[in-house]
């Protein structure tokens, strides 16, 4: 059975059946107990007595005769108990003794005639008592296998000496209740047993299956699979569920197939979105050097060799400028090739602020650094350095002098790594802020506009994003990625 609904059904069937089969061993205890069979037999023997002196009332005539006769007794009380099983009975008086007997449902092989002996004792002493009090009697006498009832019950008689009784015995009954108890009893506990084994193993194979999930499900949150393919369990609610998540890994998994490319079309767009208004960036770039070397070169030309030395620095200077233009360039426009591996943060970090600390000291400026990210990262730790370092010399540049640029590594949840570079300079001027990520969309005159451009693309390449976050005095730019993945 592997429905685990159906499970339950037959356990609930089982326990129901249970429930029933109790309710007929305690109703079958009661009927065959002691108790109700002493109740039964003396309820029996009181109401045949009664039932004598009613008969016999109606029987005589008025007045009563001081002796009565014994075949009208022998009638009576055929009549009566004829209708009461198990019950004999007869007429006692004081004189007399007594006088009539009958046991019309005796089961033996023939009619019984004689008072038993080792009864008439207790017969004549409750048939005397009634007589005397003209009150019926009853009395019990319990043994170990049976119990004997015996009931009288006054006769109308001018002496008052007359009564009649009546007795019955309950058999083995209080032995046939504890037989039927223990069964019942027994039938009880295998059947709990039973129940609570079958519970058992229900929950223990349901838990195993869900611990084997969970087991799946962590090993590939550590190996970084954020959606694992789970197995079958076999059982039919939880392979429903298994197959819906399995389902709906697959449309994740497309979906986030589908996302990757649009965040790389999304680059590219950006990218030959950018290139026209790159053109006009380059070409004054590149221009303002070429006229500032054909001026030095036309005025070594025209200078003493003493001073073409001078002119020949500056046009080396230039070229610097132009090859570092180029290369800048060149890794905007080509894709980032990212090589992610594990990189221990805070060496990584502190490493960050020591390539900016000599720059820093110069312009008076101190460099900070508050790590509360976790101890280890994934990602491209090259790419990355290049875009924190870029945040970091800007940050240093604009931040006045005897000022602090303050370098955070943060998870503000579970699955992304922020990188903040805060500093206490002017800020970014509103009117550059729509153009900030830009190439060549600076506010110095001696800088590109490359350098914040591709700390985006590097955060892009990581899944991630560049925000610039005005502050009171200050910047802020934050970084963030995916910590685990990229």
């Amino acid at each position: 059975m592997k429905s685990l609904r159906g499970q339950l059904v037959f356990f609930w069937v089982l326990l129901f059946s249970v429930c029933a089969a109790l309710a007929v061993v305690m109703l079958t205890l009661y009927r065959s107990s002691a108790g109700a069979q002493v109740e039964a037999g003396q309820a029996a023997t009181e109401q045949s007595c009664r039932a004598i002196a009613a008969r016999y009332a109606k029987s005589v005539s008025e007045p009563s005769p001081p002796q009565p006769q014994v075949d009208l007794l022998q009638v009576l009380l055929q009549l009566v108990l004829i209708e009461a099983p198990h019950v004999e009975g007869g007429v006692w008086q004081g004189a007399g003794g007594l006088l009539a007997y009958a046991y019309p449902t005796y089961e033996g092989s023939g009619v019984k005639r004689d008072v038993p002996a080792a009864e008439q004792p207790l017969i004549v002493e409750l048939s005397q008592l009634a007589a005397r009090t003209q009150q019926p009697q009853t009395d019990v006498v319990r043994g170990s296998r049976e119990a004997l009832i015996v009931s009288a019950c006054p006769l109308s008689a001018p002496g008052k000496d007359l009564a009649a009784w009546t007795m019955t015995r309950t058999h083995a009954g209080a032995l046939a209740a504890q037989g039927s108890l223990r069964a019942g009893l027994a039938v009880l506990l295998l059947v709990v047993l039973a129940s609570g084994l079958w519970l058992g193993f229900i929950l223990l194979r349901g838990l195993r299956h869900v611990q084997r999930l969970e087991t799946r499900l962590a090993e590939a949150d550590a190996s970084g699979d954020a959606m694992p393919e789970l197995p079958r369990t076999g059982v039919q609610e939880l392979d429903r569920i298994v197959d819906g998540f399995n389902r709906y890994r697959l449309r994740f998994e497309e979906a986030r197939a589908n996302l990757r490319a649009a965040a790389q079309q999304r680059s590219r767009d950006q990218r030959l979105a950018a290139l026209g208004r790159m053109t006009g960036g380059v070409a004054h770039e590149i221009r303002n050097p070429i006229a500032t070397m054909r001026l030095k070169a036309e005025n070594a030309l025209a200078a003493t060799p003493e001073r073409q030395g001078e002119a020949l620095r500056t046009i080396v200077g230039q070229i610097d400028r132009l090859d570092g233009l180029v290369q800048s360039l060149l890794a905007l426009v080509q894709p980032v090739t990212l090589a992610p591996q594990e990189v221990d943060l805070h060496r990584w970090l502190t490493d960050r602020t020591a390539a900016v600390a000599a720059k820093a000291a110069t312009g008076d400026v101190q460099v900070a650094l508050r790590h509360d990210g976790p101890a280890k990262a994934v990602f491209d730790p090259v790419h990355l350095a290049r875009a924190i370092d870029n945040l970091l010399d800007n940050a240093v540049r604009h931040a006045p002098r005897g000022s602090r640029v303050t370098l955070t590594a943060l998870q503000p949840d579970a699955r992304t790594l922020a990188m903040r570079v805060d500093d206490d300079g002017p800020g970014v001027p509103e009117s550059l802020q729509p153009h900030l990520f830009e190439p060549f969309a600076t506010g110095r005159a001696d800088g590109t506009g490359l350098g914040l451009a591709l700390a985006r693309e590097v955060a892009l390449a990581h899944g991630g994003e560049l925000h610039h976050v005005p502050l009171a005095p200050g910047t802020r730019f934050e970084l963030e990625i995916p910590w685990r993945t990229c």
